[in-house]
């Protein structure tokens, strides 16, 4: 196989080194490693020093997020009370930097703070650090945590973007002596301008014991923390299966460098979750049972976590697109917030109960992608079109769907109708160039749908480019839907694997997208969590 990372792979002594510092809480210290050691040790003081216990702590680092146009979000977190202060530059050395003294980090945020900056230049990477200022004590400053940011886009520069999902499942979660979560050290190492978190960011429902036999008989040995211990039901436990990631120094430095687009799926919850839901009694781990209130603490905890860019208009609202200019738009989906409840899914004709975007975000998507001017529009999917994913829960009856494909290989039926009236609306307007990326199904695969295969035959080919798993349990591979036509180019794992397999086996998967401002080409690899290349493919753009 191909390897495309670069030869400068930390020694295995280094990267305990790394991690012992990582889960000390060493806070801006964590990115020493990385490319702004430089900042860091020109770094000087705070002008007062004081009490090391009088200053705020920051050890989750720093994550920026939603960069669109001339826009970032920055987001960090602190022990206390404390007001965040933000400086960004053009140079490394902070050189003419600007300061944005930023909102309080309070108790009701559970310390997180977000700063949305803007006027920023396109196409050129900024520096920033964060502190956190004590409100008793005003010399009190927190170290401070540095990182930087590029805005994708502008003319004649090329724009890359990763993409994965699905973090610290089954069990996996993060074993030091293992090398933590290698996967973000990896992808980090491609450079990318933004990242594409494809759900399942966290499994509020699959505790974490401290020690996994494994096959072989040797002993996988997590990090546990009290929050992962057992599944999330109050808004503290949801918040601990988040900060539970944030405890990764791998993790930390990649975030440091490269924004990120997230959205969610099933596991920020639930497995196979949709709303109205009643937890059945036959599961015993859970007291509340009410699936919209854990829900509702899911989605504040996630919001708190993340370098999210909240719609004051819909404060609630998880899809959103984001625009890098003439080249690329990419269109962030919720496949959760508004489906029906997962069914057989063969009705013949649409309504609430074969909902999966829904009426809103159905009709927001459509006027979106007509209205993009950029040449590829990216759709970010949770969940994968073809591949037909069962809803095994406790009481669920037989032959339940989760996704939108039911199985059947005939005309569409249930949720297959959105897809379908979808498809249709992309060709009759001919909105040239749409790709798909998604994760959940815990391997990598890579698609291409064509009417001549198809049973509904009333649209354009497109691709379709699975990641995943980041680092959770391996399955599959799934079966496939012969709905629309899928071609199955490539499949990362073996026909005849057994299934959650742990991350040893280095079935952790993510994929990179790459455009080339000259020729406007669009080039897809898949790659292992070594960085080896599995598959790739140069998609040529449509007039």
């Amino acid at each position: 196989m191909e390897s495309t990372v670069p030869a400068d792979r930390p020694t295995p002594e280094s990267r305990r080194q790394f991690l012992r510092q990582a889960t000390l809480g060493t806070g801006g210290a964590l990115l020493a490693a990385g490319p702004l050691s430089s900042v860091l040790a020109q770094q000087q003081a705070p002008a007062v020093i004081t009490a090391e216990r009088l200053r705020p702590q920051v050890r989750s680092g720093a994550m920026s997020g939603d960069t669109t146009r001339d826009a970032a979000m920055l987001w960090s977190q602190t022990d206390r009370v404390a007001r965040m202060v933000v400086e960004y530059s053009a140079h490394e050395n902070f050189k003419n930097a600007q300061t944005i003294t930023g909102p309080l980090a309070l108790a009701r945020n559970d310390y997180t703070a977000r700063v949305d900056l803007r006027g920023l230049p396109v196409a050129q990477r900024l520096y920033y650090r964060v502190r956190f200022q004590d409100l008793q004590h005003k010399s009190a400053w927190s170290e401070p945590v540095t990182g930087s940011l590029i805005i994708a886009g502008g003319s004649g520069r090329d724009i890359s973007f990763a993409f994965s999902g699905d973090e610290a499942g089954q069990g996996w979660g993060i074993n030091e002596a293992w090398g933590g979560y290698r996967v973000y050290e990896t992808m980090r190492r491609f450079q990318p301008d933004f990242f594409i978190h494809s759900g399942d960011q966290i499994y509020a429902d699959g505790p974490i014991q401290a020690e996994v036999t494994l096959d072989d008989g040797s002993i996988w040995r997590n990090l546990v923390t009290p929050a992962k211990a057992k599944v999330a039901e109050t808004l503290d436990d949801f918040r601990g299966n988040f900060a539970y990631n944030l405890l990764d120094a791998n993790k930390k430095r990649f975030m440091a460098e490269v924004p990120f687009l997230v959205q969610w799926d099933d596991h920020e919850v639930r497995n196979n979750w949709c709303p109205d839901q009643r937890i059945d009694a036959a599961d015993k781990r859970y007291q509340e049972r009410d699936l919209n209130l854990l829900m509702q603490r899911a989605r504040q905890a996630m919001f708190e976590y993340n370098p999210f860019r909240i719609d004051s208009a819909d404060p609630q609202r998880i899809y959103r697109s984001f625009d890098y200019g003439p080249l690329l738009e990419v269109f962030m989906l919720d496949e959760r917030s508004y489906r029906g409840a997962n069914s057989a899914n063969a009705q013949d004709r649409q309504g609430a109960d074969t909902a999966f975007l829904g009426t809103a975000q159905m009709r927001w998507l459509k006027q979106s992608l007509r209205r993009s001017r950029s040449t590829w529009k990216v759709i970010a999917s949770d969940m994968p079109l073809s591949i037909v994913v069962p809803d095994l829960n406790p009481g669920v009856p037989p032959d339940t769907y989760e996704a939108w494909a039911n199985g059947e290989h005939g005309m569409p039926l249930g949720r297959e109708l959105e897809v379908a009236r979808l498809l249709r609306f992309i060709k009759h307007h001919q909105i040239r160039n749409v790709v798909w990326v998604t994760a959940d199904v815990h391997y990598a695969s890579a698609t291409h749908y064509t009417p001549q295969k198809a049973r509904f035959t009333d649209f354009e080919p497109f691709w379709e480019f699975v990641g995943g798993p980041l680092h959770a349990g391996s399955f599959g591979p799934g079966k496939i839907d012969r709905t629309f036509g899928p071609d199955v180019r490539h499949v990362s794992i073996p026909m005849d694997m057994k299934q959650n397999r742990p991350p040893t086996e280095l079935h952790q998967f993510f994929g990179i997208g790459k455009i080339d401002a000259k020729t406007k080409a669009m080039t897809v690899s898949l790659h292992n969590v070594d960085g080896n290349k599995l598959y790739g493919v140069e998609l040529a753009p449509q007039a």
